[in-house]
């Protein structure tokens, strides 16, 4: 059993807020010191936007990992904005784009090596039921989902309570993987919307047991862990306990103006390396 450790490039990129923002070779330059085993990729300028990354521009990117000796631990698209990318969007235009999107960045994860899909089920627009919602983000993830199959790509299901309405909770998760019921649909969550809910992050761990591909790492306010509430030697020891043998990612900080995202990366590394470690990853 081996968890590793990995870094959300949100920071690192212009999405969600513009500055400050890296080149992707230096976010994996930068990770890969600091001691990272992956790096997840934000599907957005300036790092990964799919429609902005040809074939030579994969190369080169899949040769600085290679070189940095750090591997891709997942992708994510960046939902909203203005093109949306909302599976659950009342506009079949916007459901089509969203699915075309998650499509492309399934093709650049695999192309860079990974095969962790992260899904964001959509929010519910005013006007909308939350049963057809639901319907719509199922029929995009089963069809997302295969194309992802045909990659060697899983695709898991994030609940984010803290910005949407739709997939809320660890029950909400479930229900959508077993809804689409693909072997490579699966299950992931992060802890800031665990602990959003009032809920314990160690229970949505031994909720999901073996469909659990993908955990996020973040204390509450999107700071580095230890530096909250958060019972992240609790949630490594559940981990454990199940035998997970995936990625802990950093999601933290892209909230922040004032981000250093160099300090924000390393004050993680320096708080969960050791818990891993004392998990039986030494």
């Amino acid at each position: 059993m081996t968890m590793k450790l990995s870094f959300n490039t949100w920071v690192y990129s212009s999405f969600p807020i513009w500055v400050p923002s890296y080149p992707i070779e230096e976010a994996i330059k930068r990770l890969a010191r600091i001691g990272y085993d992956g790096i997840e990729i934000g599907a957005a300028a300036p790092h990964a936007y799919p429609a902005y990354t040809n074939t030579e521009r994969r190369r080169e990117i899949r040769k600085t990992l290679d070189d940095n000796g750090i591997v891709v631990s997942a992708m994510l698209p960046a939902p909203g904005g203005g093109p949306g990318f909302n599976v659950a969007s009342p506009s079949p235009e916007e459901r089509r784009a969203a699915i075309e999107q998650y499509k492309e960045v399934a093709q650049l994860c695999a192309d860079l090596g990974g095969d962790i899909l992260l899904y964001v089920a959509g929010w519910v627009i005013y006007g909308t039921e939350w049963k057809q919602a639901f319907a719509w983000s199922r029929e995009a993830l089963a069809e997302i989902g295969q194309a992802a199959a045909d990659l060697g790509v899983t695709v898991v299901v994030e609940q984010n309570p803290a910005d949407g309405n739709l997939i809320e909770s660890c029950d909400d998760g479930i229900e959508l993987m077993r809804a689409v019921d693909a072997p490579n649909v699966k299950l992931m969550f992060d802890t800031i919307h665990a602990m959003y809910r009032n809920e314990v992050p160690t229970d949505y761990v031994y909720r999901m047991g073996k469909d659990l591909r993908y955990v996020h790492i973040s204390d509450i306010d999107r700071l580095p862990p230890g530096q909250g509430r958060g019972d992240f030697r609790g949630v490594v020891q559940a981990l454990s306990d199940i035998g997970y043998d995936g990625f802990l990612s950093m999601e933290i900080g892209f909230n922040y103006r004032n981000a250093q995202p160099d300090k924000f990366a390393r004050e993680a590394y320096e708080y969960m390396k050791p818990l891993v470690d004392a998990a039986g990853n030494g």
